[in-house]
């Protein structure tokens, strides 16, 4: 890979749909010095009044990579679905967020933006294994049990999502993840396609 580069990978996605484990995989064979994961979890007031300002100061430097279990798009997907964000703040993101990523873009900043796609049914059984699992449980929390029911709620802001931000400049990369094997596969692929690097070779 470029060290000249800044690299920014988003995951996104439904609980359990198996955004930290792809994460996981992708960063256990890489350089540690070069590489970052960010998983802010559930705003504080201070960060909920400055979202882009709060992820501002957790963007790649040069030559680093970033991953982000969720991202600045929780404001457009599980933050109203929980009411973490009032309707003004949803609706100023959904106005800036275009302008704001062309302007990490013009400050060289690569942007790869993932949602792994899982089926309500999918969604159902891993909830179901994990709370049965003696090395799971604790991965089942209470958010997760509250989204059970809002799955339509989250599909509305999820299409929204997609209707606002999905530009050609800045496209978003849906990976079907009811397979995990095959969506980290196709994950890895599309940075390994995407991104320049020495010996480079095409994946199909």
């Amino acid at each position: 890979i470029n060290y000249n580069k800044s690299v920014a990978i988003l995951f996104e996605g439904r609980d359990a749909a198996g955004k930290g484990a792809t994460i996981r995989r992708f960063i256990e064979r890489l350089m540690p010095k070069r590489v970052r994961v960010e998983e802010l979890g559930v705003p504080s007031d201070n960060q909920n009044k400055n979202w882009l300002t709060t992820y501002k100061k957790l963007l790649p430097k040069t030559g680093e990579l970033v991953f982000y279990d969720r991202s600045w798009y929780s404001r457009a997907l599980i933050q109203p679905v929980m009411n973490y964000c009032s309707e003004n703040q949803y609706k100023f993101f959904m106005k800036n967020v275009n302008k704001w990523e062309d302007e990490l873009e013009s400050e060289g900043i690569i942007l790869i933006k993932f949602y792994l796609s899982v089926s309500q049914k999918s969604q159902t059984l891993r909830f179901k294994l994990r709370e049965s699992s003696p090395l799971k449980y604790w991965k089942l929390s209470d958010s997760d049990k509250r989204m059970v029911n809002k799955w339509d709620v989250f599909t509305l802001y999820k299409n929204q999502m997609f209707d606002v931000t999905a530009r050609a400049s800045s496209p978003w990369v849906v990976i079907n993840a009811n397979n995990k094997m095959i969506a980290r596969l196709s994950a890895l692929r599309y940075i390994l396609n995407t991104l320049d690097y020495k010996h480079k070779k095409i994946l199909e």
